[in-house]
């Protein structure tokens, strides 16, 4: 079920594009090893369990088993069948070839552009004579006999003979107490072994597929760690490349061969360089002394590597998340987009996670994504497109073509996302603003997945937020996944989390509440939503209300309209974590007071020295219906920077007379001030005044990270403010950067003047009315 906000219609149908998907659904119900039915295994979700159950049942496609079709049905049906059967498995078998992913092999392409490499990393796919079986027995025999009493040599041949017996048998012969006991004779003659031996029994060990915590490998990680310096670099690299085909964590080993690798710096050739950041990134360890070496290495060897070089250096260090200079960052774009057509999309694909970390923008590259991208899209695995469709949105860069054809691959091949790709998704088109042409059935197939891998947002809360952010900015609200998202136990889930997701959950919750008013499910604990309105409020003070283009806004407007209690530089909406001018107009377009909370604007107001009339004592005793904006509706005031009573100007009457056309109006309730101290400002009420005695707008003044790169195209989440300001009757007025910001460096007239064509444009009264 979707929920239905305002003026939003579309239901969530599973099976209104499960034939379209085929076998895909298959290959994730085996893939997964639990039934659909089966995957909501936290406590307190035996009724979303059902719920999903019941509706992907719809959606499951026939089984492949099916029975044979009675022989009365004419040959010629059966031939039919039987070939689109056949074609129909072949099919299915590109698509698994597809989207097969080895992440422990596919980093290590490039170690086949160059021979140099076979000396420094360990290569599974060598060729080898294979040992017949009963020397095997014959090697385990000696072992028992001898009882450990063969010198180092010997111990270190059978290691290399034992490895050479068939693949099928290397799990048997681990396990049999022969070959423990020839272990452990290799680890108490560790310190006897050559180190060309030592090195040969440790590949021996990865031919082998011993566990990664097994004795012998912590005897050996122990002494490779002590000979370091005594062993060439090659022979240093080789063995860094075995632990991590080990899989074996190695922090000691990877400290010293860095010391080592910054010692000996002058002796990396291009292929020892490449080797060496693909171990830097395999370790997740960013060595911080290398970070200028590795730069300039870089711009060394960067017009002699080959493209898939090139994917690994950026591959290296994006997963040790190294730093790297924009200069440097650019150069490598720059050859990259002249070659793009003859890269792997592999190797492009880990170019853009480092464009991505870095914050690039480098514009050549994109435009020639464009071009090559989407023809590339139906033969990439949906891991390689997830990070496609994330570099583009993280970068703020619309391409439709290239969101349009991952559109268009996505729903039959949406059963091999994880949780993570189809969170991604939903936020790269949720974040760029875009509904493609195929919608409903993109956003289906995205949602349903969703369901299928709700059992990992346990371990991965920060996946479910960001899917349901990317859902909520396009106006999608999921209602069992946004019920389980703001219990209780997923809040608790979230504080274990490596991000911090309290401001995620604090959009999505506040986002629901305005756009979904028929919602009935779980919401934020007040106290929490109070905690995470201070924490943006206080960023907000200290990084927002402070920024040069907001301030001169807010100066210019007071001094226009006439004073700060006609305008209220604040968050009209703090879980959309961006700042609003809220300025309010009577019907006939006069400004109306109403910002009486600061103190500061209390004193000004007396400055001015209104008279105190008939008229204006009537107006502060009855009151006005009506006339108090949402947020006075609520009993707490924001708290207030005092500076700001330096940065606001004092009120130009003859500013206000000449450009508003008329005199100033007081329209307000008396109001008791709040006490001395620090309070908050809650959100606006929810409750829609559908008869507004005036307009409230509330000015944008936006920067270009709330657009599109290179557009005018707002991205999601700033869309989503803007509608939910209008559902709370306010009219979204913009001052866009393009107009405003150039307008900073002209006149005072020329901003005043800007400011009342916006601010008076006669179509925002008729638009309220």
């Amino acid at each position: 079920m979707l929920l239905n906000p305002l003026d939003y219609r579309v239901l969530y149908n599973p099976s209104a594009y499960a034939k379209s998907r085929g076998a895909s659904q298959q290959h994730a119900a085996r893939s997964s090893g639990q039934a659909l039915g089966d995957t909501f295994t936290s406590p307190g979700t035996a009724q979303l369990q059902h719920t999903f159950s019941t509706a992907s049942s719809r959606a499951l496609p026939p089984l492949r088993n099916a029975p044979p079709k009675p022989e009365s049905k004419p040959l010629l049906k059966q031939t039919t069948s039987a070939r689109l059967s056949v074609a129909q498995t072949k099919e299915e078998a590109e698509k698994e070839k597809t989207e097969m992913h080895d992440s422990k092999e596919d980093p290590r392409v490039f170690q086949k552009g160059r021979p140099e490499y076979r000396s420094l990393s360990y290569d599974r796919f060598e060729p080898v004579e294979t040992l017949p079986l009963e020397e095997g027995d014959s090697i385990l025999h000696s072992v028992a006999v001898c009882k450990g009493s063969q010198s180092p040599g010997t111990i270190a041949d059978y290691f290399r003979k034992l490895s050479r017996l068939p693949v099928e048998h290397h799990t048997a012969l681990v396990s049999k107490p022969r070959f423990n006991t020839l272990c452990r004779c290799a680890v108490r003659n560790l310190g006897s072994f050559s180190t060309s031996d030592l090195i040969d029994i440790l590949k021996a060990c990865v031919r082998l597929v011993l566990p990664p915590t097994h004795p012998l490998l912590n005897a050996c990680e122990n002494e490779f760690c002590r000979r370091v310096w005594d062993m060439n670099l090659d022979q240093v690299l080789l063995v860094a490349d075995c632990w991590r085909c080990l899989e074996r964590s190695v922090p000691s080993y990877l400290s010293i061969l860095f010391s080592y690798a910054n010692m000996n710096w002058k002796d990396l050739t291009l292929a020892r360089f490449v080797q060496l950041v693909y171990i830097i990134g395999e370790g997740r360890r960013s060595p911080t002394d290398l970070t200028q070496k590795i730069d300039s290495m870089i711009l060394k060897y960067l017009d002699s590597f080959t493209l898939e070089e090139v994917g690994a250096v950026c591959l290296g260090l994006f997963k040790s998340l190294s730093g790297i200079s924009d200069h440097v960052m650019r150069k490598i774009a720059d050859r990259v987009s002249l070659q793009i057509e003859d890269m792997s999309t592999y190797a492009l694909v880990n170019v853009l996670k480092l464009l991505r970390y870095t914050r690039m923008d480098h514009l050549p590259l994109l435009k020639e994504l464009g071009k090559v991208i989407p023809v590339r899209i139906p033969t990439t695995n949906i891991q390689g497109i997830m990070h496609i469709a994330l570099t583009c949105s993280s970068l703020h860069y619309f391409d439709e073509g290239i969101m349009a054809a991952i559109a268009m691959s996505l729903p039959s091949r949406v059963t091999y996302c994880r949780s993570k790709d189809a969170a991604k998704f939903l936020w790269s088109f949720g974040c760029l603003d875009y509904e493609p042409p195929n919608e409903e059935e993109f956003y289906s197939s995205l949602i349903e997945q969703m369901y299928r891998r709700f059992h990992e947002f346990g371990k991965f809360p920060e996946h479910l937020l960001t899917g349901l952010l990317g859902l909520a900015f396009v106006k999608r609200f999921p209602e069992e996944l946004i019920d389980y998202a703001l219990r209780d136990e997923f809040v608790r889930k979230t504080r274990g989390s490596k991000y911090e997701l309290r401001k995620d959950l604090f959009t999505l919750s506040k986002s629901v509440e305005i756009e979904c008013p028929s919602y009935q499910g779980s919401r934020l604990p007040p106290q929490l939503s109070q905690e995470i309105t201070e924490m943006v409020l206080n960023f907000a003070e200290q990084e927002i209300y402070v920024r040069h283009e907001i301030v001169e806004a807010t100066s210019l407007l007071e001094s226009m309209l006439g004073g700060p209690e006609y305008v209220k530089n604040h968050m009209i909406l703090p879980h959309t974590r961006s700042s609003d001018l809220e300025v309010h107009l009577a019907m006939d377009g006069h400004p109306i007071p109403f910002n009486f909370k600061d103190p500061v604007a209390d004193k000004k107001l007396k400055d001015i020295g209104v008279s105190l009339t008939d008229d204006l004592l009537t107006q502060l005793i009855k009151g006005r219906s009506n006339s108090h904006s949402p947020v006075e509706v609520e009993n707490e005031a924001r708290p207030h920077s005092q500076e700001r009573g330096d940065e606001a100007r004092t009120p130009h009457v003859g500013d206000h007379a000449a450009l508003s056309g008329g005199t100033l109006i007081t329209d307000a309730k008396l109001q008791v001030e709040p006490k001395s101290g620090r309070s908050l400002e809650t959100p606006p009420s929810l409750t829609l005044n559908h008869q507004p005695r005036g307009v409230k707008l509330a000015l944008q003044v936006s920067n270009r990270n709330h657009y599109c790169y290179c557009s005018k195209r707002l991205l999601g989440l700033h869309r989503l403010k803007r509608r939910q300001l209008q559902q709370l009757g306010y009219v979204v007025v913009e001052l866009p950067f393009w107009e405003w910001f150039p307008l900073l460096k002209r006149t005072h007239l020329e901003k005043l003047s800007y400011l009342h064509y916006k601010v008076f444009d006669p179509a925002l009264l008729s638009r309220a009315g």
